[in-house]
């Protein structure tokens, strides 16, 4: 049972529900950020960012600083990218145009490679886009939070590698991390975003990001020094590496509360095997989507290959509108999102299943919004099906 105030369950693809000893972990007493309690806690997250992630190569670098997860787009545009510089971003919602904007506010090209809603850009075309230019950077959002599409990453680190191997391979994970498998050194990846709001289960404010010994290398490179001062590797790259190596470091106060938050959510995703929790979502996300079809709904992400684990957004039926049903769903006790992607936003709505919702056998947040979802479409005289 639950200690948390009785609330609507949060069934949003960020924030989540987050488990009770995670946010016990937000009341811990005040500590100094330079003191040796709280100095171990920090290197201990940083080492266990590094098993979420699969990653064992001592070159790659852990950085956890405070921050949305859209930090982690200064990061890569800052860092490893200088003015003038090329890069591809592959569009699959959103969150693209966004990182797009990142980059140009930057001095930088984005060249963005778009798929029409509900599918990703295909491998050949993506071959043919690099082929005809050279890429500093290709940048692609693994989960797009606001159309539900999920991108191969695998196959698209081995194109790049083949087709333009000076490219660095950048994966905005922020709704993927923790839900999604990403196996950092195997797929040669050179960066992985995310934040720790979502999959991880930790109340939002941490900026989590990995880089590959490659992607350091390119960082140390540079013609010109890094154009952020908040995010510059520079001031950071010492900081979490003594840090991981427990010695006390200082550029700017870490949120010490967070820290130990993400501590525990680390602790717990990793106290299992990480493929029984990547498979549990899955499951989830298949009794979620064979439920919406059986109600007659469709979902933006049409073919099952593009369909992300840990959220399901779909088309409301008849005309109906999200601001006409998401108050009734509301009044039962659960919150979904609206729809986000700006050509479509009205005509649909976002449901996340990710973290304790899914992996706590206590909750039953799936089931119960399931059925709140069929009566919220039957209050404005949608008949769903079974």
């Amino acid at each position: 049972m639950s200690s948390q105030t009785e609330h609507p369950t949060l069934l949003i693809p960020g924030p989540i529900e987050f488990d009770d000893a995670v946010l016990g972990s937000m009341s811990h007493f005040s500590q100094s950020h330079v003191g040796p309690p709280f100095v171990a806690t920090f290197g201990e997250t940083l080492t266990m960012l590094r098993k979420l992630l699969q990653s064992s190569n001592p070159a790659s670098q852990p950085f956890i600083i405070s921050g949305s997860g859209t930090l982690g787009w200064d990061l890569v545009a800052a860092n490893l990218a200088e003015r003038g510089d090329e890069v591809l971003v592959l569009h699959t919602g959103y969150f693209a145009d966004s990182f797009a904007d990142c980059f140009e506010t930057y001095g930088v090209k984005a060249t963005q490679l778009k798929a029409p809603i509900g599918d990703r850009p295909q491998l050949p075309d993506i071959e043919k886009a690099l082929k005809e230019k050279k890429y500093k950077l290709l940048t692609v959002t693994h989960v797009d939070t606001s159309t539900g599409v999920l991108s191969e990453i695998k196959a698209l680190s081995e194109l790049v590698h083949r087709v333009s191997p000076e490219t660095l391979v950048i994966v905005d994970g922020v709704c993927s991390v923790g839900c999604e498998e990403i196996c950092f050194d195997e797929w040669k990846l050179d960066a992985v975003l995310t934040a720790s709001q979502k999959a991880i289960g930790c109340p939002p404010g941490l900026s989590i990001s990995m880089y590959s010994g490659r992607a350091m290398e390119v960082f140390k490179s540079r013609k010109t020094p890094p154009s952020s001062y908040f995010a510059s590797f520079k001031n950071w790259l010492p900081i979490m590496q003594n840090y991981e190596a427990k010695k006390p470091s200082y550029f700017a106060t870490p949120p010490t509360q967070l820290i130990n938050a993400l501590h525990t959510a680390l602790t717990q995703i990793l106290s299992g095997s990480l493929n029984e929790r990547f498979a549990a979502h899955r499951e989830a996300s298949k009794r979620i989507k064979d439920t919406v079809t059986s109600y007659g709904l469709k979902q933006l992400a049409t073919k099952p290959e593009n369909q992300a684990n840990g959220m399901t957004a779909m088309y409301l039926p008849n005309e109906i509108k999200a601001p006409e049903i998401l108050p009734n769903i509301l009044k039962r006790g659960v919150i979904f999102a609206g729809g986000l992607h700006k050509e479509i936003a009205a005509k649909y709505i976002r449901f996340g299943h990710m973290g304790v919702s899914v992996t706590d056998p206590k909750r039953d947040d799936i089931q119960k919004a399931l059925n709140v979802l069929k009566e919220g479409l039957n209050d404005v005289g949608y008949k769903a099906g079974r």
